[in-house]
């Protein structure tokens, strides 16, 4: 097998030979007419010669026809190869076999040409991307490596690409962020920055080999700057109701002291300090109640998680409901892991809050849930005025009713987060009035 495959012929000199076979029998033809034509021995060695020179001339550009192209091809080939698309074949007629030939590889050569230039722009965007964006990327190979780095990593690790790349993860600090859960939040000294870290962890492949990217984020100024608006928004929310109270606990202490320095006093004296020292208790009945629901805002517990029976917790709930029916729809028996009586006061809010509205025309409230495949919606629905505003509607003490404290909605929401879950506010799609969704994990 290897002695046959050692003299195998190529397809140039097989090519040579079929042309010598072809023409083998008229060239033996000619011979045989010269020998028995009667010409004399040079005339005779002269004709052979001539047909035998014609013969080996044809055969051998027969091989040229075929062999050159085909060394264009391949020269054209290893060209896009090598990666120099600029190459074209010469086309002499587009209509036959071989033009057709030639003209789809310079089409191919222009193709990839523009798909080349496609990906050098685009790898140079995402370059320039990565050294702009204000996040720590590294890019680790299979054997933990350090391929990539940004300048916002050479930041965090204080070292410039050429003394990080080639390094493995470990010596860098960050090989046990490579294992593990792909999302963490970590407090931490890097060499070029101390503060709160945001890691994610995601996969690529390049040259089919698989690679992990890892981006650091600095979370240390957003959480400053949630924590400063929330302190903001607090003392805005505590001034507006502290003035509130001692305003006029001010104004009619001032007109009491006024009344106490007359002289004589008035006959009905007593009646307007009596009115006067009402007000101030009733005032300060009020910021007390407003400090009490703040203190319950702000120690809400942790839920204590156990089975709860859906169809169970609203029966209970819309029972409740002494003010006018709640329509409960039954579905199919569905047990979920909560805090009954936290969810159960989420539910009495929603309720109440709708029964409100539906007082303020006449209009009915209708309880139902669903189950998705991950998830159980409970809906309260009613058919009041909707809503007007949406925007401030789980802002802490914001209230649209009066007398309201402005917290139901926010304790809603706190509990629905605590269990994993959502509480959303949204005026119905079809018919008057709102719905108030609870969502919540099946596990």
């Amino acid at each position: 097998m290897n002695l046959a495959h050692k003299f195998r012929l190529g397809h140039d000199a097989r090519v040579l030979l079929f042309a010598l076979a072809a023409g083998f029998p008229a060239v033996l033809a000619c011979v045989i007419l010269l020998a028995v034509g009667g010409y004399s021995g040079r005339e005779q060695c002269t004709f052979d010669l001539a047909v035998v020179l014609c013969w080996l001339g044809f055969a051998f550009a027969a091989r040229g026809r075929v062999a050159g192209p085909l060394r264009t091809l391949a020269n054209l080939l290893e060209a896009m190869r090598e990666g120099d698309y600029s190459i074209r074949a010469r086309v002499e007629n587009p209509k036959e076999p071989l033009g057709e030939v030639m003209q789809q590889v310079n089409a191919m050569a222009a193709t990839l040409r523009d798909q080349r230039l496609g990906a050098v722009e685009a790898t140079a965007l995402l370059r320039k991307v990565m050294e702009e964006i204000d996040v720590a990327a590294f890019a680790f190979d299979p054997q933990q490596t350090l391929r990539l780095v940004n300048r916002a990593g050479e930041r965090l690790l204080a070292q410039p690409a050429e003394r990080l790349l080639a390094r493995d993860a470990t010596s860098l600090g960050l090989g046990e962020y490579l294992i593990g859960e792909s999302e963490q939040t970590i407090q931490r000294a890097f060499p070029g920055a101390t503060g709160r870290w945001g890691i994610r962890r995601s996969q690529f492949r390049e040259g089919g080999r698989p690679h992990q990217l890892l981006v650091v984020t600095d979370l240390t100024r957003p959480l400053r700057e949630e924590e400063l608006q929330a302190w903001q928004r607090l003392v805005r929310v505590l001034g507006h109701e502290l003035n509130n109270s001692l305003t006029p606990i001010k104004s009619i202490a001032q007109s009491l002291e006024n009344l106490i320095k007359t002289d004589p006093r008035p006959d009905d004296w007593t009646e307007d300090m009596s009115r006067g020292l009402n007000v101030i208790a009733a005032r300060s009945e009020a910021l007390s109640r407003f400090m009490s629901a703040y203190a319950r805002l702000a120690k809400l517990p942790s839920p204590k998680f156990g089975p709860v029976e859906v169809n169970a917790l609203l029966r209970r709930v819309t029972s409740l409901e002494t003010r006018m029916p709640v329509f409960f729809e039954e579905c199919p028996p569905l047990t979920i892991q909560g805090d009954a009586d936290q969810l159960e006061q989420v539910l009495i809010n929603l309720i109440r809050n709708a029964v409100d509205a539906s007082q303020e025309t006449g209009g009915r409230v209708f309880v139902r849930h669903r189950r998705t495949t991950t998830t159980v919606e409970i809906v309260v629905r009613d058919e009041g005025p909707g809503l007007s505003n949406t925007a401030n509607l789980f802002v802490p003490f914001f209230t649209t009713k009066r007398g309201g404290s402005g917290i139901g909605l926010v304790l809603s929401r706190q509990i629905a987060e605590a269990h994993n879950g959502s509480v959303t506010l949204k005026n119905a799609s079809e018919g008057p009035g709102c719905e108030a969704r609870l969502t919540l994990p099946l596990q």
